[in-house]
């Protein structure tokens, strides 16, 4: 296994880790209800995906 000769500097590795931050979860307004809700996942609200019923919710019942 390779082995460095010399310890790099907080600097450089820093710099090679700066695209590593965390993003916020893109949001869309659900078409059904108007809620908002993470895309590619089905409506926490109204249980839809898509345009389709995913989710039995109670509230429809």
């Amino acid at each position: 296994m390779a082995h460095p000769k010399r310890r790099q500097s907080k600097t450089r590795g820093r710099k090679r880790r700066t695209h590593d931050g965390a993003v916020a979860p893109t949001l869309a307004l659900c078409p059904n209800c108007g809620e908002y809700y993470v895309y590619h996942t089905v409506c926490p609200s109204c249980g839809q995906y898509r345009g389709k019923v995913a989710i039995e919710s109670e509230e429809a019942i």
